[in-house]
């Protein structure tokens, strides 16, 4: 019961020690439009005007090359704004079947490490520390080759960190003509796009080039003891790759292999053995999973049962996988017809299934040898995780910044879309009628989308 409403208690800890500080802040005159220390709507900025230099140095020397990308920013952004809502509106369908027990918590709303129980601390917090980063100068480069000033940069506080800024001068962004707004509004998300996809590269270089599975098979995670498996000496870690004479490349064959035998039945077995650091073999008698698994029945004794949990994407699967992210999921060697073939984000949902970080066990159903074996087993898999978790956050920051909701850059987007819609609809209209149903339209679809959040997480406990 504590663990259930764990995440609750966090959450208004963290809600009521952030409202504390701001309301001591306010007090003492330190917030301020033009200080240090500013809102924007609910958050803090912490602003300096260090770094501007910088930025004006980098855009001007190729206006050109920057615009192009911040137009073909703006294309991007707008398909990951229109994936996202359809995303959200299938989820608002889903989650009506999911039950309580197995609704989201609230800890995993905030793609944050260290809260989000699916991203580790390290890794997740350096990958989302340089993704930001890197977001909002993508936005301060764009803005000075499009000859809009920039004020300041700094850190957007909610609760707790969630992101850098630059703080572009608003008036001359709302004269600016509206191609210009959007190809600022859209810079962070090109950014966090291109980062993920070198970093990508990054990692199918490094698999490619330096790691390679031990065997082709299915990895053991377990092994149940007083079971066949382990009376043959099987453990953790070690890859059963034949029975009977048949390959077992994945779970679903290895299934089907011992589905074809009876309990009490010798079957040869070959697999790789960690402790003997190579391929071993031995005939193995079958139970019945009655005697390992209580309620199975007559059914049970009929089964036969060698005894070991299944990791569901085997070593050879999951170096594909890393190696070649948009290859077909179905070409992904290994997966077969495990159901993780139909699973378009199976690079992205690793996490989700516990081989991200890959340490410990999994680590070691690989070897590591080329050019890369100079930085030593472990330094290879630091590297690994952390190429892969700068995509994996990247593509995050990328895709939740489209949403179609105000202050995101798929908000900005959205209402310079709207200003055109409404326009041609009601060219009679004045300025200011405009401007008014072009606010009311921006905040009602801002309000869906977090509704939509929200309804994943509330929806189960109804």
């Amino acid at each position: 019961m504590l663990t259930e409403y764990l995440g609750w208690f966090i959450l208004i800890a963290l809600v009521l020690l952030y409202t504390g500080a701001v309301l001591l802040f306010r007090s003492r005159g330190w917030i301020g439009k033009e200080k240090a220390l500013s809102f924007f709507g609910p958050c803090l900025m912490i602003k300096t005007q260090r770094g501007r230099n910088a930025l004006d140095r980098t855009a001007k020397k190729s206006v050109r090359f920057w615009n192009l990308l911040g137009d073909a920013g703006i294309l991007l952004a707008l398909a990951s704004m229109v994936v996202m809502v359809g995303l959200l509106l299938w989820e608002a369908v889903i989650v009506l079947s999911i039950p309580a027990s197995a609704a989201p918590q609230p800890t995993e709303a905030l793609a944050l490490p260290g809260i989000n129980p699916f991203i580790p601390i390290g890794y997740g917090l350096l990958a989302l520390i340089l993704g930001v980063v890197l977001h909002e100068l993508a936005h301060g480069v764009l803005a000075r080759a499009n000859d809009v000033k920039v004020k300041s940069l700094g850190v957007l506080w909610l609760v707790v960190p969630i992101g850098a800024f630059v703080e572009q001068d608003e008036e001359e962004m709302m004269k600016a003509p509206a191609r210009k707004r959007d190809r600022i509004a859209a810079a962070g998300v090109m950014a966090n796009f291109v980062i993920a996809l070198v970093c990508m590269l990054a990692l199918s270089a490094v698999i490619t080039t330096s790691v390679h599975p031990k065997a082709d098979g299915v990895a053991i995670l377990a092994v149940i003891p007083g079971t066949p498996a382990d009376n043959a000496s099987m453990a953790a870690g070690d890859i059963i790759t034949v029975v009977n004479g048949t390959s077992t490349p994945n779970v679903v064959d290895l299934s089907q292999a011992l589905t074809g035998a009876h309990p009490g039945q010798v079957v040869n077995v070959t697999w790789y053995s960690q402790a003997k650091n190579g391929l071993t073999y031995a005939p193995i008698q079958l139970g019945a999973a009655s005697s390992f698994e209580s309620g199975l029945g007559a059914n049970g004794t009929k089964r036969a049962f060698l005894g070991v949990e299944e990791n569901i994407v085997p070593p050879q699967a999951l170096a594909s996988l890393l190696q070649n992210p948009f290859g077909s999921a179905s070409s992904q060697a290994g997966l077969g017809g495990s159901g993780l073939a139909s699973t378009p984000f199976l690079f992205l949902a690793l996490p989700f299934v516990g081989l991200e970080p890959i340490q410990g066990n999994t680590a070691n159903l690989f070897t590591v040898s080329g050019p890369l074996s100079v930085l030593s087993t472990g330094g290879v898999w630091i590297l690994v995780n952390i190429l892969f978790w700068m995509v994996w956050m990247n593509v995050l920051l990328g895709l939740s910044n489209a949403l179609p909701a105000v202050p995101l850059d798929g908000g900005f987007l959205l209402r310079d879309a709207l200003t055109k819609v409404v326009h041609t609809l009601r060219s009679s209209w004045s300025q200011a009628q405009l401007e008014s149903a072009v606010n009311r339209l921006a905040i009602a679809t801002t309000l869906l989308v977090f509704f939509l959040i929200l309804w994943q997480f509330v929806a189960p406990r109804l």
